[in-house]
């Protein structure tokens, strides 16, 4: 790096001090800036968010303080990031790791490929104490339970044992921030820590971080595309627009006088409307009586069933054509399992009736025949989609497979108009995953679903990692959809604002019941348990939520 490019450290400087930096990725010899000259500090104790949509250069920039990018493919031509008076863009791999996880932590947004799916959740968060600490497995073993229990997961100790694939997305976000907050950083790394969080889940994380930082005097840095959350938590607001900050200042003067288009473009994104109304008597698509899906706990040197967890327990659940039914509930609430139960994807116990007939005791053989017209949109697209496979090999995989007498131009032809009916250029298809954006990875993982013609879609959690502007245009293509096919949607979600949207039934979800169920309108609009009501003061008014909810 030049001598211009690195400014001199100057008496007095924040505890975070980014000065015009710049962030170029190369690939295949083109070389292309990311990040175009960004600045801002973060003072101690200080919270600034970062805000921007995705492609903005908000994350890039934060990995780029601890130099977590993929170098050499990535580098900086230009600036400096101060820790203190240290240029951490200077500094080699042995400096940086007196820096990483001790002074400056990290959480990142999608945990599940973030935590080892080889080690225990013990082992994980002690090996960060053990590591900058030197404690023992004793004390690492103590201070691990006592993290968890601060990050609100309940019965901690039974959770010592268990691997991330056996908890929920907001247990595993709330084992990240743990591990985080393990060594008592000066500075916090938030990179959108609680977009894929229910909205209670979502509240005990920004007041636990709250908490944190007025009792450590902690600052920290927080990254998002939520500007309601930002308001409840930040000092400062930096708003980035394609590599650049377009407008920056106090977080209440951001809000009440947004100068930039930008700004305002953001503030006024949220998904509006309402769904297309059900018709009572349309055909009966999915019908479910009485459903449980219990897993059993082992224990003792042989092995023995001494319990069970209750995921789902005694559901019933009717849903017709052209019909909605949003499921809702915190994280662990049994959501996700009552749609995989209902797509015959786990074993459970009760009547499954799709389209009149029987599927609850079919095999998995069986199930082959129904699999066209039962179809699934999960909630991570980029996990979703295969990333060796082009677009055009993934929507066109499930006609390979359930009509494989298709001509490869008629499956092209179906291809190509699926990706046209979700708003994609066909032209497009020959391209892979990773040259997308997070929008449209989920637009293409819709397309899969409807190449099929399929007359029941889960759809669970499809817009809790998109934008706030894309989960608006994603939600308006799901109601063309639904009126185009008369399609019936079990939709699965922690966000209020896009069931509200979307669904004309809801059912409230809590340990694996439903604790309160009806038309739409009635449930937002006069929920009648405690329950319901935290969760729509924590969906619709954040500091007003209460605190006492855990996760399961």
């Amino acid at each position: 790096m030049s001598a211009l490019a690195t400014p001199s450290p100057a008496p007095g400087r924040p505890l975070l001090s980014v000065e015009g930096l710049q962030v170029a990725f190369t690939q295949g010899g083109k070389t292309s800036l990311a990040v175009k000259g960004v600045s801002f500090t973060v003072g101690a104790g200080e919270t600034v968010a970062l805000v921007g949509e995705s492609g903005s250069g908000k994350s890039v920039s934060a990995l780029s303080i601890l130099k977590l990018l993929p170098y050499p493919a990535a580098s900086h031509p230009a600036g400096a990031v101060y820790y203190r008076d240290e240029n951490l863009i200077d500094d080699d791999e042995r400096d940086l790791r007196k820096v990483r996880g001790n002074k400056i932590s990290m959480i990142f947004q999608e945990p599940m490929s973030s935590l080892n799916p080889l080690h225990t959740i013990e082992r994980q968060v002690g090996e960060v104490l053990k590591l900058h600490r030197g404690v023992s497995t004793a004390e690492a073993r103590k201070r691990t339970l006592d993290l968890l229990h601060q990050v609100g997961i309940r019965e901690p100790e039974k959770r010592l044992g268990a691997y991330p694939h056996q908890l929920s997305g907001g247990q595993r976000q709330r084992v990240m921030i743990a591990m985080a907050l393990a060594n008592e950083p000066d500075l916090l790394i938030a990179d959108e820590p609680t977009t894929a969080l229910d909205v209670t889940v979502q509240a005990q994380i920004l007041e636990l971080l709250k908490v944190q930082q007025q009792k450590r005097g902690m600052a920290l840095l927080f990254i998002t595309h939520d500007l309601g959350i930002v308001r409840k938590i930040a000092d400062r607001v930096c708003v980035m627009y394609r590599g650049e900050i377009v407008e920056t200042g106090p977080t209440e003067e951001i809000f009440s006088n947004p100068q930039h288009h930008y700004t305002r473009h953001l503030l006024a994104a949220e998904p509006r409307g309402a769904p297309p109304p059900a018709n009572l008597n349309a055909p009966l698509v999915m019908e479910a009586k009485d459903v449980k899906v219990w897993f059993p706990i082992r224990t003792g040197l042989f092995r023995k069933v001494t319990d069970h967890v209750k995921a789902v327990d005694g559901i019933d659940l009717q849903l017709r054509a052209g019909q909605t039914v949003g499921v809702v509930g915190e994280s662990g609430s049994g959501k996700t399992t009552l749609g995989l139960a209902l797509c015959r994807m786990i074993s459970s116990k009760g009547a499954i009736t799709f389209e009149g007939e029987r599927i609850d005791q079919r095999s998995f053989q069986a199930m082959r025949a129904f699999r066209k017209r039962i179809q699934i949109v999960f909630q991570d697209p980029f996990g979703s989609l295969s990333p060796r496979m082009s677009i055009a090999d993934i929507i066109g995989e499930g006609l390979a497979v359930h009509e494989p007498k298709l001509s490869a131009h008629a499956r092209d032809a179906r291809v190509v108009a699926a990706l046209g009916e979700v708003g994609l250029d066909p032209g497009t298809r020959f391209r892979y995953p990773h040259e997308f954006s997070g929008g449209q990875r989920q637009r293409v993982a819709i397309a899969r679903a409807m190449v099929l013609n399929p007359r029941f879609v889960m759809l669970d959690e499809p817009t809790s990692a998109l934008d706030m502007s894309v989960q608006a245009q994603v939600v308006d293509l799901l109601r063309d959809l639904q009126e185009k096919h008369d399609l019936a949607y079990l939709f699965i979600s922690h966000d209020l604002r896009v069931v509200r949207a979307l669904a004309n039934e809801v059912i409230v979800m809590r340990n694996g019941q439903v604790v309160e169920r009806g038309p739409s309108t009635e449930i937002f609009e006069r929920p009648q348990t405690d329950y319901t009501k935290a969760l729509m003061a924590a969906a619709f008014n954040i500091e007003t939520a209460p605190t006492g909810i855990v996760a399961q």
